[in-house]
């Protein structure tokens, strides 16, 4: 009997690794986390310093502090973990803005908690969190900063702490889904005034004054002034996320979507220097975005990396077939596959060239190799055996990385699946379009070029699904519309 137990477990366990794999997140330098962990340290001592000022000074006193010191270095430690739960692409630069910015809201509090509303310490920062690294890095981000004060002289109002609670969560849960820049402006309106109404009905009028102050701006307690502050700071925060962004390499919705833009010089250079390769980008976009929403992916990221993927074409356009007009085949004239497979992985050298030169962000940029991986050029390959050239395979494969991510995974399927569906007949039905579909994607992965990519084999069947229903939209055939000499007909 318990042998049987230890089989079903064993069963249970490979099976739950086989439908989630585990995502390992991206290791860290020491030196990087010798500085997060100091910057934790600094932290932990500022907000609890002040324990330590109590006269006369006694051992519980400094077991209180030592408690307190300890308590916000754990919490600090626990707000890094969850964002490298939800993040496991996240970079050591991107810890620092979360730890800084925490910094920087512990020391606003002990300098200004009396003229100063918590609102508007702790919402902006959460929207740029939010923004950049989603809402549950945001949420736990708030939590630290609302329940951690190191003055514990200054009590906050439970009404005004409940307001503080829920404007930023909303901030938190919106911010991450949040897509262009005018809804932030929205945002940035709307928050102020809910928090002003809110405080109206919940802390009452009396605190309400529109009389002109020297300290009007920093009037602490004044229902008005703190909603006005806090507009003024949120307006001042969507204003700077573009900087965040570029300093600590943030990927924000808005951003994908300014990159997505075909009137971009890169995509526009594409379209008119490689048509054949910008028409087989926008059919593998159609693709790679419907398999992304099947399995809730990040449709603005896939949709992004997709038109730049290929760019590194654009240094050789005829050297691809989908850009020649039939005439003549530059690889036919080398014939030599060696050279012509170096073609091939020059166009990912240089895509990552162009993609440095024109300071695309990294989570674009990784489009570029691993939508190829490690995958074998099997038609030049092929060529070197029909010439009985003695060579390793090692030469004809793609030089990688493989997919890190569900999206280049999903990418790189796309792309193998794409030619093959074109190529297919009208009149071909869903189970050999289906067939067609299964036999490259069970290639890829008997190849482990899926091995990194975090997707389940319930997610791969999604996929696949996915493509099937973008092949069947894009099938239909067009009549022969009869023309007469006057006439046109539609």
């Amino acid at each position: 009997m318990q042998n049987i137990t230890t089989t079903l477990k064993k069963l249970f366990y490979l099976w739950k690794r086989s439908q989630v794999p585990v995502k390992k997140p991206i290791k860290i330098s020491r030196i990087d986390n010798l500085i997060i962990f100091l910057v934790c340290v600094l932290i932990s001592i500022i907000s609890s310093y002040k324990l330590l000022l109590i006269s006369p000074l006694n051992l519980a006193d400094i077991f209180s502090w030592l408690w307190n010191f300890t308590e916000i270095l754990i919490i600090s430690g626990v707000l890094i973990l969850v964002s490298k739960k939800e993040n496991p692409s996240i970079s050591s630069r991107q810890i620092l803005l979360i730890i800084t910015l925490l910094l920087a809201v512990q020391v606003t509090k002990l300098y200004f908690a009396s003229s100063i509303s918590p609102l508007s310490m702790i919402i902006p920062p959460a929207l740029i969190i939010s923004q950049g690294m989603g809402s549950i890095t945001a949420l736990a981000w708030v939590s630290v900063a609302s329940f951690s004060w190191p003055d514990p002289a200054v009590a906050v109002n439970n009404n005004l702490f409940f307001i503080l609670l829920v404007c930023s969560s909303v901030v938190s849960l919106l911010g991450a889904r949040i897509r262009s820049r005018a809804q932030l402006l929205q945002l940035s309106i709307f928050v102020p005034i809910g928090s002003f109404l809110t405080q109206w009905i919940l802390i009452g009028k009396d605190k309400i004054s529109l009389i002109n102050k020297q300290d009007f701006v920093l009037a602490n307690g004044n229902i008005f002034s703190e909603s006005f502050l806090l507009a003024i700071v949120m307006l001042f925060t969507i204003l700077f996320i573009p900087i965040f962004e570029s300093i600590f390499g943030l990927l924000t919705k808005a951003r994908l979507l300014e990159l997505a833009d075909k009137e971009k010089p890169l995509i526009r250079r594409l379209s008119l220097e490689a048509p054949g390769t910008f028409e087989h980008t926008l059919l593998i976009c159609g693709l790679a975005e419907e398999a992304t929403r099947m399995i809730g992916g990040d449709i603005d990221l896939i949709k992004t990396g997709a038109l730049y993927h290929d760019v590194g074409k654009l240094h050789a356009p005829n050297w691809f077939i989908e850009n020649q007009d039939g005439s003549k085949n530059p690889h036919d004239e080398i014939d030599d596959p060696i050279k012509s497979a170096e073609v091939l992985q020059a166009h990912v050298d240089e895509g990552l060239k162009f993609a440095r030169k024109n300071r695309l962000p990294k989570l674009i940029a990784n489009f570029i190799p691993e939508h190829q991986g490690t995958l074998k050029m099997g038609y030049f390959f092929q060529k070197a055996k029909e010439k009985n050239l003695d060579i390793n395979e090692y030469y004809f494969r793609y030089r990688g990385p493989i997919p890190q991510s569900k999206e280049t995974a999903i990418l790189m399927l796309a792309d193998g699946c794409e030619a093959a569906l074109r190529a297919m007949n009208t009149k071909a039905s869903d189970k050999q379009a289906l067939e067609v579909i299964s036999k490259i994607i069970s290639s890829r992965q008997k190849d482990g070029q899926l091995d990194n990519s975090n997707l389940s084999k319930g997610e791969i069947f999604l996929i696949k699904r996915a493509f099937l229903n973008v092949w069947k939209r894009i099938r239909h055939r067009r009549i022969q519309y009869p023309t007469g000499k006057n006439n046109t007909f539609s």
